[in-house]
């Protein structure tokens, strides 16, 4: 049992292996009520595997899945979860309305069309057959269904892979209510910018294990790179000669430099040039921690 009443899901020591290859190597995970956590890694990671072990599509080589204290192959545990998965076969000579009644029906308590409809923004697609959708629009039907039964635990791999912005913002929406409702949502996506407008935590794995846990701003905090922007008169190639500098873009009379020391590099400016304005300092970003923290994983596994 857990002793966390928050936590949901959980993988404990959980190992998974394809043959040759070691997709997950002994990791630990769990998922707390009503908060959203991106789970995040470069392809072949184990996000995927993750997943499939938490829904009960695939049981751990060793260690333990957990689904609300249950074996995740539970029908009552999986009656209180949604899923959106990347890889999903659905009968296509039925229009997304009838989808949406199928899937409605496997729950003892279904959300009803309407308040489905409005969440996924799907009410374009009511009458039409599933097959004859594109893939963007299959993916947006694929959250309706995902969303039929009050879940308490929502899966999304890559659920706004093909959509457009008026989609994803619809989906960003959703997810935000279905959160203050209460409800757990595991979202994994290459998208890193959606990841920090919507994460509670961030968990970073790599080759099967986890690298970095924390909240957006903890992650973000691992990484001491910053960027500089500012319009100033000095030549980038000397700005990039100077020590603690990785990079310097102009763009006009803009100059964006990377650096490790923020600080002596912007005293620097400003001693060298007197007429510099617009001086605008940010730490890194998801995305810059993501791409150092998965490089030094992958240095430490080659």
């Amino acid at each position: 049992m857990n002793s966390d009443s928050s936590t949901v899901a959980r993988l404990s020591k959980a190992g998974k292996r394809y043959a040759a290859v070691l997709a997950l190597d002994g990791i630990d995970l769990d998922v707390r009520r009503g908060e959203v956590l991106a789970l995040l890694g470069p392809n072949g990671a184990g996000k995927t595997t993750a997943i499939s072990l938490l829904v009960g599509l695939q049981q751990p080589d060793s260690g333990n899945a957990t689904l609300f204290d249950a074996a995740p192959q539970s029908l009552a545990a999986r009656r209180r979860i949604g899923a959106m998965l990347q890889a999903t076969s659905l009968p296509e000579t039925l229009t997304v309305g009838e989808l949406i009644e199928l899937f409605r029906s496997y729950y003892a308590r279904p959300r009803t069309v309407a308040d489905i409809v409005a969440l996924a923004g799907v009410g374009d697609l009511l009458g039409r057959l599933y097959a004859k959708l594109s893939g963007g629009q299959q993916r947006r039907a694929q959250f309706a269904l995902a969303l039929c039964g009050h879940a308490e635990l929502l899966f999304l791999d890559e659920p706004t892979t093909g959509l457009d912005i008026d989609a994803r913002e619809t989906m960003w929406r959703a997810i935000r209510r279905l959160v203050g409702e209460g409800c757990a949502v595991v979202l994994t996506t290459h998208y890193l910018e959606e990841a920090e407008a919507l994460a509670d935590r961030v968990v970073v794995i790599a080759h099967g294990r986890v690298v970095a846990a924390g909240s957006v701003g903890e992650i973000r905090a691992r990484v001491a790179q910053k960027r500089i922007r500012c319009v100033s008169a000095l030549a980038g190639d000397a700005i990039a000669s100077w020590p603690d500098v990785r990079s310097v873009t102009r763009d006009g009379d803009r100059i964006e430099i990377v650096t490790d020391a923020a600080e002596v590099v912007v005293r620097r400016l400003l001693g060298e040039d007197a007429t510099l304005s617009e001086l605008e300092v940010r730490r890194a970003g998801l995305a810059e921690a993501f791409v150092e923290i998965t490089s030094e994983a992958q240095k430490e596994a080659a």
